[in-house]
This record gives structure tokens, sequence and C-alpha cells, in this order.
């Protein structure tokens, strides 16, 4: 019985050995398609590559006209090999000539071939090119013979991800995989960022292909996969996952895959062809994807992204590859490019070394947004397809401003972007110059101007942004990057460490919320909710488990011990939490009393201002609290009835709407009536145009990122307050014209040059 698999094996072994030699990019591929047309017995192998401009150009052949080489071209779907590459699925022909597609090109003298055999050249579901062998007797090649030509299809797929036959392309030409690709999306944070791409979650490049011992690496896959099932298993039968849902949904169709019959023994055809455990999940994980992208079932294309997680999985299991590896070894210079990501993950990144943030996904009010808004990094969102374009270490502009990024960017384009970030430079430099200005208004009004912060690596930009204080301090961050509950010594020391740092300036400590979508992982008690960010979250989650807010209590109460502690509680919706929580404090200050620990000189209670029911009893809750502060995202989300995370819905409506604005103009009115300091914390109170806004609605005082004060203040500085006061007086109840209230506030500051 003839062994089918030993013709792929010589195959491999002799194109292993073309790989090592010295050879030129021309000569070698001249010498791949030689050693193909032998091995398959074809009196012709030729080699087309995708261009950047849809044209597959003949890069090398056997059999054919030699002077055809770089010349004879087809567009993307013209032809048979046009055909192949627009489908990315492989051609078998008996009689080419009458197929429909068939395109003659009296260049090449292939007139006289009957039988056809083509492969897409596929890396990562893309197709770079396109493998072809032809013979003049009619004949279907054998199962075997396609399963070794799409397998030499992955390894010249790697040649030319690697840059090897970028010499050959002629000048003003570029290969699909090098050209130049711009997205436009949603601009999450201002800022421009040059750099190198870093998936978040990169596909693990495979560098040993060709195996010595086909056994043992089938031995190695079959206990991969065992590990893998293993976990999935495991996941499935956790406590906390163990319910009806998405998350039970996902990790069912990973089980499928994992124990798919077909796809283990694809994996193991391609291993007893000679690769290595891991380029045969490589190849198999890139021949689904490419058929996947071009089925049109919605709902088997959305199974794609679970399949090319599982095989990204599997092959971090047979490699012994951990997640920490990639942040470990990032360019001074990263851009991270991901699909979505959460807060705690981006954290995992050197700060030091982040210039941006792209998400296919995401919304402006999403935790991983603000931790990048928080730590001055420009973030761009709502870019599809921007993960599967980009290649690690591909070059990439971040347009925070305009919502855009630009994939291997041309010379003049990086240029301009280059002088851009010069430029805001040198605004940064004006800003600076802005910090030991009074925060007034051009007619003399002072204006506290606050930042938000939530982990240590935040309060440097106290003093560099010359921010008044901290108006929100996010204690749940500290809870998101850690993997098990923080001990009460650390949360005091932390809360210490923050206090130290403002030397004098207030700070606002909010009690943890978590929640919604705000999940820790180790929180056992986490339940699934069809509408989390309107269910168990927040003051509610922890008045339900009071040992979680008595701990945190006492952390702050021990940390604050000599000087002012403000404690504010978040998404409060009725008074009688806030008497709970009240309650609660007091018995933390009796227990530390009895054992006689420092405590603070003054206890300021504040309540968070996000849920609509306040809204109607404003007197009553100034009246209860110290102080009160607008959380405008979580506010404008339920007044507007817009999850903040729907991306169908994230720039659907305006927060300068004069709905809202007549909302936000209520609680300062009750603020000023019932003596109560009231501040704004949230996306608002970040952009010029908006914070100008609060401040004419009667708000003076606003928390923002740091990266946002010297913008706000330079509009500030400008801003004749009397002037839109009156605005307002005129406009807000009846704008005048009918236009929208942003369009009238940017005329209000155009006329008289403010600075937005």
């Amino acid at each position: 019985m003839r062994d089918t698999a030993s013709g792929p094996r010589v195959l491999l072994k002799r194109l292993r050995e073309l790989m090592q030699e010295p050879l030129e990019p021309q000569e070698r591929l001249d010498r791949i398609v030689r050693d193909i047309a032998a091995n398959m017995v074809a009196e012709v192998c030729s080699l087309y590559v995708l261009r950047a401009d849809s044209v597959l150009e003949l890069y090398a052949t056997e059999g054919l006209n030699p002077n055809a080489v770089h010349l004879a071209q087809l567009r993307l779907g013209e032809g048979l090999v046009g055909t192949i590459a627009a489908s990315a699925r492989p051609l078998n022909l008996s009689n080419a000539q009458e197929h429909p597609a068939f395109a003659y090109l009296p260049e090449t003298g292939e007139e006289i071939y009957n039988s056809f055999l083509g492969v897409p050249v596929l890396r990562a579901g893309r197709t770079l090119g396109v493998l072809v062998v032809q013979n003049k007797t009619m004949r279907h090649y054998r199962d075997d013979e396609v399963e070794a030509l799409e397998t030499t299809a992955m390894v010249i797929a790697e040649m030319i991800a690697t840059g090897d036959l970028a010499r050959l392309t002629r000048p003003g030409l570029e290969l699909d995989l090098r050209r130049p690709v711009s997205f436009t999306g949603l601009s999450f944070n201002e800022g421009v960022g040059l750099g190198h791409v870093v998936l978040h979650e990169p596909r693990i490049v495979v560098t040993n292909l060709f195996n010595e011992d086909s056994d043992e690496e089938i031995r190695r896959l079959d206990a991969s996969l065992g590990s893998l099932r293993l976990s999935i298993d495991d996941m499935l039968e956790r406590r906390e996952v163990a319910f009806e849902g998405e998350h039970r949904q996902v990790l069912e169709a990973y089980r499928m895959f994992a124990n798919d019959s077909g796809w283990v023994r694809r994996l193991e055809e391609a291993i007893r062809n000679g690769l290595t455990a891991e380029a045969a999940v490589e190849k198999v994980q890139s021949d689904m994807r490419a058929r996947m992208l071009h089925m049109t079932d919605p709902y088997l294309r959305e199974r794609m992204s679970d399949f090319d997680d599982l095989a990204n999985r599997l092959l971090r299991q047979l490699m012994g590859r951990g997640p920490d590896d990639v942040a470990a070894s990032l360019p001074k210079d990263a851009i991270i490019v991901a699909r979505s990501m959460g807060a705690a993950e981006l954290l995992d990144y050197p700060r030091d070394k982040l210039r941006g943030l792209v998400l296919e996904d995401g919304a402006a009010t999403s935790h991983v947004v603000i931790v990048a808004r928080a730590m001055g990094i420009p973030a761009a969102g709502q870019m599809r397809g921007a993960v599967s374009m980009a290649e690690n270490g591909d070059a990439i502009i971040v347009d925070g401003e305009e919502g855009a990024i630009h994939l291997r960017p041309q010379p003049d384009l990086e240029a301009a972007y280059a002088e851009k970030v010069r430029f805001r430079a040198r605004r940064q430099e004006v800003y600076r110059e802005l910090r030991k200005k009074p925060s007034m208004t051009r007619d003399g009004v002072q204006v506290d101007l606050l930042m938000n912060a939530g982990l240590a690596v935040d309060l440097p930009q106290l003093a560099e942004a010359g921010a008044a204080g901290i108006g929100l301090f996010r204690t749940e961050l500290q809870f998101m990057v850690a993997s098990t509950f923080p001990r009460a010594e650390a949360q005091e020391r932390l809360y210490r460490d923050v206090l130290d740092a403002a030397r004098g300036k207030p700070v606002t400590f909010r009690t943890i919320d978590i929640g919604g979508d705000k999940v820790l992982p180790y929180f056992k008690d986490t339940i699934q909710e069809e509408n989390p960010a309107l269910g168990w979250r927040a003051i509610r989650l922890t008045l339900d488990r009071p040992g979680l807010l008595r701990t945190q209590i006492r952390a702050l109460l021990k940390a604050c011990g000599g000087r002012e502690l403000k404690l504010m509680l978040p998404m409060v919706t009725e008074l009688g939490e806030i008497a709970q929580a009240r309650e609660i404090i007091d018995r933390e200050v009796r227990h530390l009393s009895r054992f006689a620990h420092h405590l603070p000189t003054s206890l300021k209670l504040g309540a968070m201002l996000e849920v609509p029911s306040l809204l109607f009893q404003l007197d009553e809750l100034m009246m209860a609290v110290d102080f009160v502060s607008v959380g405008s995202n979580d506010l404008f989300q339920f007044v507007m009835a817009v999850d903040r995370g729907n991306t169908q819905l994230a720039d659907r409506f305006d927060v300068l709407s004069t709905p809202f604005l007549r909302a936000l103009k209520q609680i300062a009115d009750a603020g000023v009536r019932n003596q109560t300091p009231v501040t704004l914390c949230g996306e608002l109170a970040g952009k010029p145009i908006s914070a100008m806004a609060l401040i004419g609605l009667g708000y003076r005082s606003i928390s923002m990122s740091p990266a946002s004060i010297g913008p706000v203040k330079a509009m500030l500085t400008e801003l004749p307050l009397a002037e839109l006061e009156a605005f307002f007086d005129d406009n807000l109840m009846a704008p005048a014209q009918g236009l929208p209230m942003r369009a009238l506030l940017q005329a209000f500051a155009d006329d008289r040059s403010i600075p937005l």
C-alpha cells in the first residue's frame, strides 16, 4: 500500500533545506516552484502574489514562459487564479479551460495545459497569493496532493509576511500585506500617537514549521488538546459561570470545537504531512478562518471569533506561552490594538511604553477608555477589521482627535502627523505655563478644576496638571487590578499615599463601585443579570455585603487620621441608602475610637447623583449630605435610556442636548439654594465646550482626567461668564431658531475667540 504522506513529507523536508540556504528571494522562489513541480509530478507550478492594488502578479513559475514573471497579472476575481484569491478556496479541475472563470494569458503559454489545482496562500485568514500546479493530461488531483500544496502555500505565506519578497516588488508597488490602510471610527481620547502595533491577543507566530517525528508531534497535540478540554470543562463547571447566558454559550461553543473530530483529523493530517503540531494548528486555523469569512450565515460568521480564540489557546498550550510574555517584550512606542479589553488588562502594560490604544469595539464611557484617559494616552474605537489587518510591529498612527487610525502609513502622512505631535507638544507647554495662573474666568469668577484618579500611577499627574485636588478617586480600580480582594492594610496604604501626594489638596474617595460592567473575577457572589447597568452594583451591592464596605471604611478612617475625609457613595437611588451607609460609618468610627485610633479631623459624606429618581428629591438630598457629585456618564445613560457600552448608540444622542442641560441646571440651582457644594465628574467636564456649558449652568467645581485640565483652563481664562449666563437665560428654555445647543455654544465661543 502506497504511503500517500511520503510525497508531502519529502517536499517539506526539501523546502526546509531551501529556507535555510543563503539564497536571493527570486532564486529561492524559483527553486521552490521547481521542487513542488517535481514532487507532485506536475508540468507547471506557478506562484502569484497579491499586490496592494488588488492585482495578482506572477512571481515565479516552472513550466510557463519565464519571461512572464513579474509581467503576467490578473485582477482579484479575474480568471481561475483571481477566483481562488477572492474566495480563499482551492480549485481542482480536470479541464481548466471549460471553467467559466478561465482567462487566457498569452504571455504565459499555458493554453496547452488541462488539469489545474490552485490553492490560496493564506496567513491569519487573509489571502496573500495563489499557488498553482498544472498538467497536460486531464486528471483530478488527489486529496493528499491538495493538502500538500496547501501546506506548501503556508510556508510561502511566512516568506511574504516576513518581507522577504519586498525586494522583488517593482518601484511604486506594494504587496497587499504591506499596503497602507486607514480606518475611521470614534474618538475616545484626544491626542496623537505614533508607534508600532502590539496586538493585545496576538496571533502566535510559529517559527518551527517542519517536524522530525510525526508520532511525537501527534502525542504533543493530544496532550495539549486534553489540557485544553479540561480547562474548558473546568470553566463550565465553576459556580460563577454555571448559568444560562452568553458566557455559557461561548464556552459551549469552545467545547464543541475542542471535541470536533473533523478539526482534530485535519490537525493530524497536517502533522503526518510533515508539519509540527503548532504549524498544523496555524494552517487549519487559517484555512477555516478564510472559509468562514466568506460564509453568508451570520451565526457561523460570529462563531469565527470563538474558533480563533480556541485555536490561539491551543497554540499557547503547545508553545508553553503565557499572556504575560507579550507585555514583557513591548517596543518603547507600543500602540495596543484589540477587539476589546478590560481596564485591568490595559494596566498590565507598562505606562512608559504606551503611545495609544485602538479598539474594534468599545464606547467612550467604557472603563478601559476611562483608564486610557487617566493614563493620558490617545484612544480611538469602532475600528472594525483593524485587528485582522494589523501585524505585530506594523507602523501605526492613532489620531484621537479625528477618531482615525493609519496602519503602515505613507512617509508623507507620517511626517505630517509627526509635525502634529510637535505642535501638540508646544501647546502642552502653553498648558503647563497656565498651571500657576488662577483658575478664573475672564471676569474674575473662581472655578475649581479637579482631576479624576484611581491608582498610585495617577498621583504624579496631580502636580503636573495643576489640579486643585482629586474630585473623584475611584477606589474600585485597586480591586479590579488585583487577583484577590485587597487586604485592609493594602487599602489603607494606598489611601494614605493618595493623601500624602495631594499635599493638603482636597481628595474625594468614592466607595467601591463594582457590579454592572465592572466585574471582579474573584468575587464569587457575581450574578448574571439581563440589565447589569440597572442591577446589583455600587451602593446596592455594598449595603447587601456590608463586610466589604466596613473593611473599606475602616481603611479610609485609619488612613485619614489627623486629616479630613471626604467620602462619596455611588449610585444612590433613595435617601434611605445614605442613612444605612451613615450607620455603618458611625459604627466603624465608634470601633476605632474604642481602640484609640487616630481619626480624621472631620468627615464629610456625599452622594453621587447618577440616578434620575434623585432629580425629584433634590432639596431633600442636599439636606441629607455634605456635598453632591454629579456622575454625568451614568446620569446621561439613564436619562436618555442609552446603554453606554452599546456601540450602536455610542454617538446617537448629544450630551449637550437641551433636556439634559436643563436637568444639570436644576441640580446646580438646588446646590446654591441649599448651600450644598456640587461638583460634576464625568466626560462632560473634560471637553472645553461642555465644560464651558457646565460653568454657564452654575457649576463652580468640575473633575476630569488630568490631560483635560490644560485645555479646559485655557478656555476658562478667556471665558466672559456674565455673557455666557445671559446666553443660557435666552436659550436654555427655548433655543434660538431651533438650532442644536452644541451649535449655539460653538457659535458663542467662535464669536468671542474662546479656544475650544
